[in-house]
């Protein structure tokens, strides 16, 4: 499958997969388009005049961002893109992509932007260019929803969250 990839930043390379039997392929951020502090939107006037100049975006504890990959794709329809986290960086560094598996649809044809959350009591520095999330495409159904007063049994049943388990 041949997927089309527009550079918004001039001098991103296209993604690529780390080894053959990847199947997901990495992700850079390139800028930085929000940041958050709890539900606060921070101000990043002051903040990026420093880190652009040293290429480094600093991530406070709790703090959330928005990076810019600097690419955009057309996604088959039938097909998404997934954005994941890297488990390297989640494991040895505390940031996690925020909202993932995040979705990119067919129909989205702006920059792709990977949030990524600072889960550490402790300051995380990105650079920019760095490797920071993968994506996946993969294919999806569309379904049917039809309303009903009754589901079929099951050995479950109702049972929820740790139900399968030891329970909550």
């Amino acid at each position: 499958m041949n997927i089309l990839v527009k550079k918004v930043i001039p001098d991103v390379q296209l993604p690529s997969y780390a080894t053959e039997g990847s199947a997901g392929f990495d992700l850079k951020a390139m800028r930085i388009m929000a940041l958050y502090q709890g539900t606060k939107k921070v101000d990043l006037t002051e903040k990026m005049n420093r880190s652009i100049e040293r290429g480094i975006i600093t991530l406070r504890p709790g703090e959330r961002a928005l990076f810019g990959t600097g690419l955009s794709f057309t996604i088959p329809q039938g097909y998404e893109m997934q954005i994941r986290d890297k488990s390297g960086i989640s494991l040895k560094r505390g940031l996690k992509v925020f909202n993932a598996p995040g979705t990119i649809d067919s129909d989205y044809r702006g920059e792709v932007g990977i949030i990524v959350y600072n889960s550490t009591p402790y300051l995380a520095e990105i650079n920019l260019g760095e490797y920071i999330a993968q994506g996946v495409v993969a294919e999806y159904q569309k379904v049917n929803f039809q309303d009903s007063s009754l589901l079929e049994e099951t050995n479950r049943g109702v049972g929820g969250y740790g139900s399968t388990g030891n329970g909550l």
